[in-house]
């Protein structure tokens, strides 16, 4: 394979009589492609040549220039202040490109440059006892994507799903299915039964206020460890999990870690006594705050005024646990846009408490909404919330149908037939998905549009043509057929 660098430096070498090993390092690739493949910038042999840049420029071009033919790495050069912009030959450069995907096939493009470097990745994060929604598809399709990138260059991959697992909410199902559970078929591993109970209790609660005394009497069973209040709950992570694993296996996601809220419950009273004992702590309102008006920041609560932890209580755990067991070299939290200032006062009061050297590493990936086509929170056409997995089906359903219309459009021959149309639709469908997800800038809202989705006219159009060139024979004397 051509080391295009170090042929450039090589050629700067023999016009200049200067360290061609010294030379490589100065080699850059522009900020514009319009400004050439490479620049090299004169400035830095202005001493050592006792010249000004630009006519260190205008020599280098001239000397290599004498030499330049069809054959010639570099293809053209141009002058621009003290830089020489670099134009390699276009045809070698493709001919070396293709031949390094061939050889290297998957792996192409990869690195080693996080070698022995930790990153942990917290993404996805939904709360148990409910099917997972459509407002979770940018968090997990934007976390799966960071994961297998990472991993691509080298680095040693975390990945954290901190689930929603604590909570008020998983005493009612409790509490409902004490009440309930002859009425409902509890044989599958399915949070059908789990989520109707739920929703059920809610109603009922808004009859009679007991009911949340009830729930409540369960809430503290379980803060307490009763036998019957933990092996519910655990019962309600399990299948929660089982049934998001499903999704995740759709999507192409993994995790290393489903630790979530509960896993830090008992770690919550030392991020207390730590932020008292540094002085951190101040009393408001009968609340326990950490002030950070000095910073341009409202205050973080640590504690209500009735005494109990909050989010950033837990959060601030997490990130003490994760800086000690995995002395991560960075930590990026997958969230939403509306948890940008959340994250700042985080990251702000861990870097407070003395641990700079890991909030400085610390990264809040945000990202917008998705909406429905007027705008407005995303619902099915039915009227219905839309869970991901209906979301993810229809993509397979709808990817079916436009496969019945468009794998035959070539012609009756072998050539043009889509064959396992079934697989086929399932790698478009969420190929598309995935695709759509990425696509479109991560920090902006998002319209949900079918047509968009699967409009194969447009960049939608990639995903089509590779799958079904992937899986059927299509390709014919350098021809693609859809």
């Amino acid at each position: 394979m051509i080391n295009f660098k170090q042929e450039i430096a090589k050629q700067i070498a023999l016009v200049t009589n200067l360290n061609e090993n010294e030379l490589v390092n100065y080699v850059e690739i522009p900020p514009d492609s319009n400004m050439g493949d490479y620049a090299f910038p004169c400035f830095k042999l202005a001493k050592e040549l006792k010249k000004a840049p630009p006519i260190i420029a205008d020599e280098i071009k001239v000397g290599i220039e004498s030499n330049i033919n069809q054959d010639s790495v570099i293809e053209k050069l141009e002058i621009a202040g003290g830089y020489l912009n670099i134009f390699i030959n276009k045809n070698l450069l493709a001919q070396t490109v293709l031949n390094e995907i061939a050889e290297k096939k998957e792996v192409y493009g990869a690195s080693r440059v996080g070698e022995s470097k930790n990153v942990v990745l917290e993404y996805s994060s939904p709360n148990i006892a409910k099917p997972m929604h459509i407002g979770h598809l940018r968090n997990t399709v934007i976390g799966g994507a960071l994961h297998k990138l990472y991993k691509f260059l080298g680095y040693n991959v975390t990945s954290i799903n901190f689930l929603g697992d604590w909570g008020i909410n998983f005493a009612k199902i409790m509490a409902g299915y004490s009440m309930w559970k002859d009425e409902y078929d509890f044989t599958e591993k399915s949070l059908g039964p789990i989520f109707n109970i739920y929703v059920r209790y809610n109603e009922l609660e808004k009859e009679d206020e007991k009911y949340t005394d009830i729930a409540r009497e369960w809430n503290l069973r379980l803060e307490k460890g009763d036998e019957e209040a933990v092996r519910l709950w655990t019962w309600i992570r399990d299948v929660s999990i089982y049934e998001a694993e499903k999704i995740y296996k759709m999507l192409n996601c993994e995790f290393d870690s489903y630790n979530g809220e509960a896993f830090y419950n008992d770690k919550m009273d030392d991020v207390v006594e730590e932020l008292k004992e540094k002085n951190l702590l101040v009393e408001s309102k009968g609340a326990q705050i950490v002030e950070l008006e000095d910073y341009k920041m409202p205050p973080c609560i640590i504690l209500t005024s009735a005494g109990t932890t909050l989010y950033a209580t837990r959060d601030i755990a997490s990130l003490k646990y994760r800086a000690k067991h995995y002395d991560f070299d960075k930590a990026i939290y997958v969230v939403g846009s509306e948890q940008q200032l959340h994250f700042k006062q985080i990251f702000k009061v861990f870097e407070l408490m003395g641990y700079e050297k890991y909030s400085s590493r610390c990264e809040h990936v945000y990202y917008g909404m998705i909406l429905g086509s007027e705008g407005k929170k995303m619902a099915s056409r039915k009227g219905t919330s839309l869970d991901l997995m209906a979301l993810l089906n229809e993509a397979i359903d709808k990817s079916k149908q436009v496969i019945e219309e468009k794998g035959n459009s070539g012609g009756d021959s072998q050539e043009h037939q889509v064959a396992d149309k079934e697989t086929l639709a399932r790698q478009i469908g969420l190929g598309a998905i995935i695709f759509n997800s990425l696509y479109t800038s991560k920090i902006k809202d998002v319209v949900f549009d079918w047509d968009n989705i699967l409009n194969f006219q447009g960049e939608t159009r990639t995903i089509y043509t590779i799958y079904i060139c992937k899986n059927s024979k299509c390709i014919r004397k350098g021809r693609i057929y859809t």
